[in-house]
């Protein structure tokens, strides 16, 4: 397994063309007329502002999506076989793709899905407290964001692997036959990638903070009534679940910078004082930076939508920074790669010689 996730600049090209090939595959059932097209009005979920679909028809939408598979899998297959011809057209595909499928298409509901994972994984074994089926917790349209962030996960690896070959530089770390940026080396990583742990960790707070006061019994941010409703309904106790969640992602953020981020601190006893793989940290960061970013957009669509009061700030306010949220987490993240990626296995750049020539230029 670790062998196959180091080839991953060989297999992403291939793996962007076959989830294309095969959700293009959907769009083309969905036109002839079959059933669970997820978007549009026909989705459970459907309110104003919530999707950037919300308002796509199956009639006018499905085309479009079998259409886009098909120049998918073809875009996919070229740039898995290094085709230099057209490069800023692949590179283009790639890259609209890999931002339209992981950060505009999918929703908050993404996020919440992540967030509430322990509660769902612990409810498919006892059952949803009140008898309400898993079925309505995790619809089908819920499930295809999970399968549209996947395909614009690999867009990403096949748009930066394609990147890379054709620039001539290493696919599997991108270094080149010119010196690391100043920026990039690992000294100034360090320095920027600070205040980015430092972003990253606070921007939640206020979410935070407001769940643990309701929790407390202090309607911070909302009204007397809304505060027994969510009292006598049980979910605060869901909001205190989320803090703790948050809280949690806080303190793995401060790993990014801390001793502890990079070897096992003596408390995971099973690990302690082995060396942190570096992508254990980055993919999961990765992958939640642009959750986060998007779900963040979500909250802005809807904001710009409806006439939320001001009263209840709590429920809403503290949403709309989370693009900023996404972003200083993804920064950091990137920061923390540059500082522990080390000697590269595929092409030897960033040994020793190189480590100390980028230190003098820091």
């Amino acid at each position: 397994m670790r062998k196959i996730m180091a080839d991953w600049p060989r297999w992403a090209g291939y793996a962007a063309a076959g989830w294309s090939l095969g959700y293009g595959a959907l769009g083309l059932f969905w036109a002839l007329g079959g059933g669970g097209f997820p978007f549009g009005r026909t989705d459970p979920d459907w309110e104003p502002g919530l999707s950037v679909l919300g308002e796509a028809t199956r009639q006018a939408a499905a085309p479009l999506i079998a259409v886009l598979g098909v120049l998918g899998a073809g875009a996919g297959l070229a740039i898995a076989r290094g085709v230099r011809r057209g490069r800023p057209v692949l590179l283009g595909f790639a890259w609209a793709a890999a931002a339209g499928l992981t950060v505009v298409v999918p929703d908050n509901r993404v996020l919440m899905l992540v967030a509430y994972a322990p509660l769902l994984a612990v409810f498919a074994f006892t059952g949803v407290p009140g008898g309400q089926p898993m079925s309505e917790l995790v619809p089908w349209s819920r499930v295809n964001l999970f399968i549209v962030l996947a395909g614009g996960l690999l867009w990403a690896l096949a748009a930066l692997a394609h990147q890379r070959r054709t620039a001539g530089r290493c696919t599997a770390c991108g270094r080149g036959g010119h010196r690391t940026a100043r920026w990039a080396t690992p000294a100034a990583a360090r320095r920027w990638g600070l205040w980015a742990v430092v972003v990253a960790a606070a921007v939640p707070a206020a979410y935070d903070a407001s769940r643990f006061a309701w929790a407390a019994g202090i309607p911070l941010g909302i009204t007397e009534e809304f505060w027994r409703w969510l009292d006598e309904s049980g979910l605060r106790w869901a909001g205190l679940f989320l803090s703790l969640m948050g809280l949690g992602g806080a303190i793995l953020t401060l790993g990014l910078v801390q001793r502890w981020g990079e070897v096992y601190p003596r408390w995971i006893w099973f690990r302690a004082g082995r060396r942190v793989p570096p992508m254990l940290a980055v993919v999961p960061a990765s992958i939640v930076s642009v959750i986060v970013l998007s779900g963040g957009l979500t909250f802005w669509r809807l904001r710009m939508v409806h006439d939320y009061d001001w009263e209840m700030w709590a429920t809403w306010a503290p949403s709309l920074v989370w693009p900023l949220w996404g972003v200083a987490l993804a920064a950091a993240t990137l920061a923390y790669h540059l500082r522990r990626r080390g000697a590269c296995r595929s092409c030897g750049r960033g040994g020793p010689l190189e480590a100390a020539r980028d230190r003098e230029l820091a």
